[in-house]
């Protein structure tokens, strides 16, 4: 009987496979991180429920006839840091088109609105996340006072406004509006 042996060939014992073995500690802290990044993200994008443009709910919506109508309001506070800006679009008292715009902080102090034919500044104190105070001014003097309340589910908002028009006389208004 003839044994054959068999020669080993220097390369024989060299793994030629590649093994990736990725550290899992780091994969989960990764994922985490990338998580959290995105829901902290989505929580300061939605996390003003004023934010967006609201139009004019006119069937809902209580007015006295021969005052302002803003039909459409826009609030954004993207565009200048720590400020915002809200801008609106309706009628006046005679039905001629008008747009108004405010650039401020809800911090009380008197900024100047542009477009208004009822005022020349406008307030606005937060009162909570979904409630806003404001007060309209013209030539120093108070004009309106308002509440402005987001519903909890953020598709509706109710502008409540106390105030009195050019010719003297008190009115109260109710507008509703929807989330676009």
């Amino acid at each position: 009987m003839t044994i054959i042996r068999r020669r080993s060939l220097p390369y024989e014992n060299i793994d030629l496979s590649i093994k990736v073995r990725p550290d899992r500690a780091m994969t989960t802290k990764t994922i985490a991180l990338s998580l959290g990044l995105i829901l902290v993200a989505g929580a300061l994008y939605a996390a003003d429920p004023f934010e967006g443009t609201w139009k004019l709910n006119e069937s809902k919506s209580k007015l006295t006839r021969g005052t302002l109508k803003n039909t459409k309001v826009v609030y954004n506070s993207r565009l200048i840091r720590d400020k915002v800006t809200i801008t609106a679009d309706g009628v006046d008292a005679d039905g001629k088109p008008v747009h108004s715009e405010w650039k401020g902080r809800f911090n009380g102090k008197d900024y100047e609105v542009t477009g208004d034919p009822n005022a020349d500044t406008r307030s606005y104190t937060k009162v909570n996340d979904q409630t806003l105070n404001a007060i309209s001014k013209k030539g120093g003097q108070v004009v309106a006072q308002s509440r402005i309340a987001v519903s909890a589910d953020g598709k509706n908002r109710v502008v409540t406004v106390n105030g009195t028009t050019a010719k003297g006389k008190k009115f109260t208004n109710t507008a509703v509006y929807d989330k676009e």
